[in-house]
């Protein structure tokens, strides 16, 4: 699965509220997707370049699809919900692009807002999170700290 994500859809790393379950069967129970903690009206962010393929209501909640570019045939799909669209069918977005805002309420979180995001090829529901490069997804870079009491090289004269 290419690494094609160049932002995560809510905030800088939001928290994973529910992850990744996938069905053992078709039809079978399961998460296909992960609820990313996020407040009602935050914005909601194009993960990576591609097509708004769907923008409307489904079950009475907002649902954003965007078809990736350059994910092969089929092409990967991202999914976006409960979500107050600012795009439409047709329209092509960029990464970190706005697409819509978190609607209060929908049926993953019951006690919290959080934005559903998913991730098809296809009939084949995938996890979201193969989409984020290793840098989006750990907690950061190493970072090297000043150490007290350790006297610097001698350099050139």
């Amino acid at each position: 699965m290419p690494a094609v994500a160049e932002v995560w859809p809510v905030g800088v790393r939001p928290v994973v509220v529910r992850g990744w379950e996938p069905p053992a069967t078709e039809y079978g129970p399961g998460h296909r997707g992960v609820d990313l903690a996020a407040a009602a009206g935050a914005p909601v962010r194009a993960v990576a370049p591609g097509r708004v393929s769907f923008a409307g209501r489904v079950a009475g909640r907002g649902v954003i699809a965007v078809e990736l570019d350059g994910t092969g045939d089929p092409p990967l799909r991202t999914t976006y919900e409960p979500v107050r669209a600012e795009v439409e069918k047709g329209d092509e977005v960029v990464a970190g692009q706005i697409i819509g805002t978190v609607e209060a309420g929908g049926s993953h979180c019951p006690d919290t807002a959080c934005l559903h995001w998913g991730l098809r090829r296809g009939d084949t529901y995938l996890n979201p999170l193969s989409l984020l490069p290793p840098w989006l997804l750990n907690r950061g870079p190493s970072r090297l700290l000043p150490v007290a009491g350790v006297s610097l090289p001698a350099g050139p004269q």
